[in-house]
């Protein structure tokens, strides 16, 4: 069994035990959350898909670590200009397991 959930501006593919990296939820470690935007579950050969999502259908979660990801390095050039411009970023995420599935 598996569902396709919404958060963060992101879908992903999710199913019971797996850990995800998302966006940035405000929950403490250890903690559980619910995710209400359930886009798709699949059963075997059952199938149910939402319009856009699934009314009652929600995925419970816990938070296991908050962290930020590799620094994504920018660098800016125009040649023959003497411009040059370095940039990094560091996003944050919220790790978090998924603990069951429910519609």
């Amino acid at each position: 069994m598996y569902a396709v959930i919404k958060t963060g501006g992101k879908q992903y593919q999710v199913a019971v035990g797996d850990k995800i990296k998302v966006e940035l939820i405000p929950a403490d470690i250890g903690s559980q959350i619910t995710l209400s935007e359930v886009l798709m579950i699949a059963d075997g050969e059952n199938v149910i898909i939402g319009t856009p999502v699934i009314d009652g259908a929600n995925v419970v979660a816990s938070v296991v670590l908050e962290g930020r990801h590799k620094k994504v390095r920018i660098f800016k050039m125009r040649r023959r200009k003497h411009y040059q411009k370095h940039q990094g970023h560091r996003q944050y995420y919220t790790e978090i397991q998924i603990d069951a599935i429910n519609n």
